[in-house]
């Protein structure tokens, strides 16, 4: 009954309204539409949604998720030291005692996998990910570095995550954002490149109180700051796209300007750790996702506690999408044809003696690419 209820009680309320609004000059009714329509466009907030595990997004983006797993310390196989009774090994997805071991079975992460058209951005906050993949190429990061990944027309890949101490547990924290490519370059050669935390430009702001705020510019730029270029056959590589990728942390009631885009592009921010974040007049509780109007200045408010911020913006590809599983094309003739790329030739095949490949417990962060170059770091 409380739908009809509530929607009797409008149309009486409605009906007030208009009646009154009779009596009053033309002029005045113009003037309170004017500025009624004002104020609507005033407001950048244009829809507040609750976020899940894989987080919805727009146009170019596909989706992101958010990984925190609480880790204990590792064992000699850098697996977890806790008992693995309870769990469904190899689709781990509920966490329990503070964590996942997703399709891992020794250790967490995700076994070789393929994918083809589109990209992954793999943004790591905290822990560490070992990557291989069917081309030859490796590779250790964390700890603020950054893995671009453009799948193209195929690769398999593993993502596992080691957990090195021994001493002390290993918190994981990371983004996972998966980005589409056009049609013209959904099957362009696979390519990884590595943006490492010292690549990463951050952006300091300062409010009228000295409260800070900082933004890791991982795409795109924010006022003079630049992110590191992406892969060359991104979407993201055209400026004109607009494609972004911030991370905002505001200190407690923190006040920060974000800067408008262009008309046309999408812009969503995912509020993810804090009590209250404050846009222009509204309040947002935590771990929501906020579409705002992209040709508006954002006027950020932390609240009691500090605020974390993902923004994810860019021009719409405007294609249409087909996926299933870890393909992204255009079509469903395109979605079989993967299918049977990947049955005949395993889109390379897998040069590893495991497909949860883990590098070495003493090995400090490093790349190894497909044409054999190497970066490693030391710090």
């Amino acid at each position: 009954m409380e739908k009809p209820l509530a929607r009797r009680s409008f149309l009486g309320k409605l009906s007030l309204a208009v009646g009154g609004s009779i009596a009053l000059p033309v002029n005045n009714i113009a003037q309170s539409f004017k500025e009624a329509f004002q104020n609507k466009r005033m407001n950048p907030v244009i829809s507040v949604k609750p976020l899940g595990f894989q987080w919805e997004t727009a146009d170019p983006f596909l989706f992101c998720v958010h990984h925190e797993d609480h880790f204990p310390k590792g064992n000699d196989q850098m697996g977890p030291t806790s008992s693995m009774l309870g769990r469904q090994m190899g689709d781990d997805f509920i966490i329990k005692d503070g964590f996942r071991m997703y399709h891992g079975k020794v250790v967490p992460g995700f076994p070789g996998h393929p994918h083809r058209g589109f990209e992954t951005i793999t943004v790591v906050r905290k822990g560490i990910v070992d990557h291989a993949d069917s081309l030859g190429a490796a590779g250790r990061y964390g700890d603020g570095d950054v893995q671009w990944m453009t799948a193209g027309k195929g690769v398999q890949h593993s993502e596992m995550f080691p957990l090195l101490s021994k001493e002390k547990d290993n918190p994981m924290e990371l983004f996972q954002i998966w980005l589409n490519l056009p049609k013209k370059n959904k099957m362009v050669d696979p390519h990884f490149k590595m943006l490492w935390r010292d690549s990463i430009p951050n952006y300091m702001a300062t409010d009228q109180q000295g409260r800070k705020s900082k933004v890791e510019i991982i795409a795109g730029k924010l006022n003079q700051y630049k992110a590191p270029a992406p892969p060359p056959n991104s979407w993201a590589a055209d400026e004109q796209n607009e494609v972004a990728v911030f991370n905002i942390k505001m200190e407690a009631n923190a006040v920060f300007k974000l800067p408008k885009a262009s008309k046309g592009i999408n812009r969503t921010l995912y509020f993810y750790e804090g009590d209250i974040l404050q846009i222009a007049e509204q309040k947002i509780n935590p771990y929501h996702a906020i579409l705002v109007q992209p040709d508006q200045d954002l006027t950020l408010t932390a609240g009691s506690k500090e605020a974390s911020i993902l923004v994810l913006q860019g021009k719409p590809i405007g294609e249409t999408v087909i996926q299933y599983g870890p393909f992204v094309m255009n079509t469903k003739e395109e979605i079989n044809q993967a299918f049977e790329d990947y049955h005949r030739t395993q889109f390379g095949g897998w040069p590893w003696p495991r497909y949860d490949q883990v590098h070495e417990r003493s090995k400090s962060r490093f790349a190894k690419h497909a044409d054999g170059r190497i970066e490693v770091k030391t710090s």
